[in-house]
């Protein structure tokens, strides 16, 4: 049996939370790797990609992995009820149930957060607690079964987490060699603890719009929980 990996695709992702962790979870001993959405139609990424999914929702079969990557097009999942109900369906039978950037905060929405340690990109990371999350400064954080990687290019990391977890650390050695992750970023501003200060500021008020209306939606998402 192959080793089944379901990655969620939806309009307005961030591409590279998906296709980060695909390129390394395809180099899986005997894996299978689906884009998983409502439909089989073309969904466009954020920036304007078309990606195709693979399966549906209704088509799918027991996964042995679920990722859900972020993206502004989260915003929109954390209160749709289809969306939820199978990452909670899926969650239940799978080995692993994971996330990328603020996929994280999807995960919190369908409840599977709770008590758990938990990384997702910084500008949305003390959202955790509003799914009785804790929020960890991390790249990658493990919590039992549930792997969550921080933001966009720790998608990479993450996946390689991934591979040590499922199959042992040589595998994961020789993937992150053959795709040569060797970063060494030009300069040292990936992250608000070492970014300037004026450009932390400048950051986040460029996305404050966007971070208003996530706020929103997790309030109303964990109302839902509680009720």
């Amino acid at each position: 049996m192959p080793f089944h990996i379901g990655l969620l695709l939806f309009p307005d992702i961030t591409q590279l939370d998906m296709t980060g962790p695909y390129e390394v979870f395809i180099k899986f001993p005997d894996a299978r790797v689906d884009l998983i959405w409502k439909t089989r139609t073309a969904v466009a990424a954020g920036g304007g990609m078309q990606i195709m999914p693979t399966m549906t929702f209704a088509d799918c079969p027991q996964l042995d992995l679920i990722c859900v990557p972020g993206g502004a097009g989260m915003n929109a999942l954390l209160n749709d009820a289809e969306t939820l109900d199978f990452i909670r369906a899926q969650a239940k039978g799978a080995r692993y149930v994971t996330s990328v950037c603020t996929g994280a905060l999807v995960l919190g929405a369908a409840g599977l957060l709770q008590g758990k340690r938990a990384a997702t990109h910084w500008m949305s990371r003390e959202m955790l607690r509003a799914f009785g999350a804790t929020p960890v400064a991390e790249r990658v954080v493990v919590d039992g079964n549930v792997i969550t990687g921080g933001g966009v290019t720790a998608g990479i990391d993450f996946a390689l987490t991934v591979a040590a977890e499922a199959f042992g650390t040589e595998l994961a050695k020789a993937i992150q060699l053959g795709i040569e992750y060797d970063p060494r970023p030009p300069f040292d501003a990936g992250s608000p603890e070492r970014a300037d200060a004026a450009l932390v500021a400048k950051t986040r008020a460029a996305a404050a719009k966007r971070q208003a209306e996530r706020q929103i939606a997790v309030d109303a998402a964990a109302a839902k929980l509680v009720d």
